[in-house]
């Protein structure tokens, strides 16, 4: 009996440690449940708004009327930004004829020259021509820049004449002084500017544009196109001036003016390698003229001369240099009288521009400059518009110096 008993107690004992198993096992599988079921606030990231979120618990706003709602404004158009415009190139002009040039600005070089003559024929129209008077005559003369030798044979002249004449009216004076003058100025010299090709007969002819800084020689190259295609030529212009910033678009600008072609370099480039293009370009394109503008150089410095003579000796690689203008600054007297000499020395002058002959009485300088370089005055400088170079005619010059009668 006892037994029996041990054995139901054992037997109870046994299901309840099961029993206790089984709950404790639904216990701990409920909670892992639910802590897997709820993210922690500590640890996990807030997720995003799902769709109908953002409207629980808001309260709904009160609707507008369609007066209420306003209309978005415009966008505000961005401001239009304009191209600069390209500048305009300049309209082909056509060039006042050469011919007779020095005639029509004969009262612009009469205002200049006045004095000079004016005073000569005063000075001769004294009843008594002592020694004083042709003392002031040759003071005259010099005052002109006609230098010391022309002065002393025009005034040997000039006694011999007057002596000889003997009794003197206005109209004779003039006349006799007129005569004298055209012989110190010189009838008999070619002043053709040459630019027909000499040599090789399938290169246009070729001039050389040299002179001291100062003395308007771009602009006399720009002026001398303008002469040349007044006269029916074709011109291409050689911007070998490399060292002047403005050099080249300056001498550009009176090309497009004529319808020239500009050939130019780079800054500080070499020179003479843009003249010998510019020759080659113009033979190409069958021109009549190509026109090199060298850079102005004073004459003391011997390097730059140096360089100067090597543009010559270069473009003649292709033919002869038909023409070389020394250019000139009239104002500067006899001054310029050194300069030309060393130009000549380097670069053989064959012709000489005298330009601002209208700001200076010293006409006399055209006599001057002639008998230093034993070559001509080609052209004159009479103001600053484009069609002021004029071929040098001794006559209208003359003319200009003893006035009307």
């Amino acid at each position: 009996m006892e037994i029996v008993i041990l054995v139901v107690v054992i037997a109870v004992i046994v299901l309840g440690a099961v029993s206790g198993l089984v709950i404790s096992g639904r216990k701990k599988k409920a909670l892992k449940t639910e802590e897997s079921a709820t993210p922690t606030s500590t640890t996990t990231a807030p997720t995003e708004p799902q769709l109908g979120e953002e409207a629980e618990g808001a309260p709904e706003a009160p609707r507008r009327t369609i007066e209420e709602v306003g209309l978005p404004e415009a966008e505000a158009e961005a401001p239009v930004i304009e191209e600069p415009a390209a500048p305009a190139e300049p309209e082909i002009e056509t060039p006042e004829p050469s011919a007779g040039r020095l005639v029509r600005l004969r009262a612009r070089l009469s205002r200049s020259q006045n004095s000079l003559g004016k005073g000569l024929l005063t000075l001769l129209s004294r009843e008594h021509l002592d020694e004083d008077t042709w003392e002031e005559i040759e003071d005259t003369l010099l005052t002109a820049d006609v230098g010391v030798a022309p002065t002393q044979d025009l005034v040997e002249r000039l006694r011999e004449r007057v002596r000889v004449l003997g009794t003197r009216t206005p109209q004779d004076l003039r006349a006799l002084l007129r005569e004298e003058l055209l012989t110190l100025v010189g009838t008999d010299m070619d002043r053709t500017v040459h630019t027909e090709t000499r040599g090789a007969v399938d290169r246009p002819g070729v001039a050389l544009v040299v002179g001291v800084n100062g003395t308007g020689k771009t602009t006399t190259t720009g002026k001398l196109a303008r002469v040349l295609v007044a006269d029916g030529k074709s011109v291409v212009l050689a911007a070998a001036d490399t060292f002047r910033a403005a050099a080249a678009d300056q001498l550009e600008t009176w090309g497009k003016r004529v319808g020239a072609r500009t050939v130019r370099g780079p800054e500080g480039g070499d020179p003479a390698s843009v003249a010998f293009d510019a020759v080659k370009q113009g033979t190409e394109a069958g021109a009549d003229v190509v026109l090199i503008d060298t850079a102005g150089r004073l004459h003391t410095k011997t390097g730059l001369m140096d360089e100067l003579g090597k543009v010559k000796r270069v473009v003649e690689k292709q033919g002869p240099v038909d023409e070389v203008l020394l250019v000139l600054d009239a104002t500067t007297g006899q001054n310029g009288l050194v300069q030309a000499r060393v130009f000549a020395e380097v670069v053989d002058i064959t012709g000489i521009v005298l330009t601002k002959l209208d700001g200076t009485a010293k006409g006399g300088i055209v006599v001057a400059v002639q008998r230093e370089l034993g070559v001509p005055v080609k052209l004159v400088g009479l103001g600053e518009g484009a069609d002021d170079l004029a071929p040098f005619e001794p006559e209208a010059f003359v003319d200009a110096l003893v006035g009307d009668e």
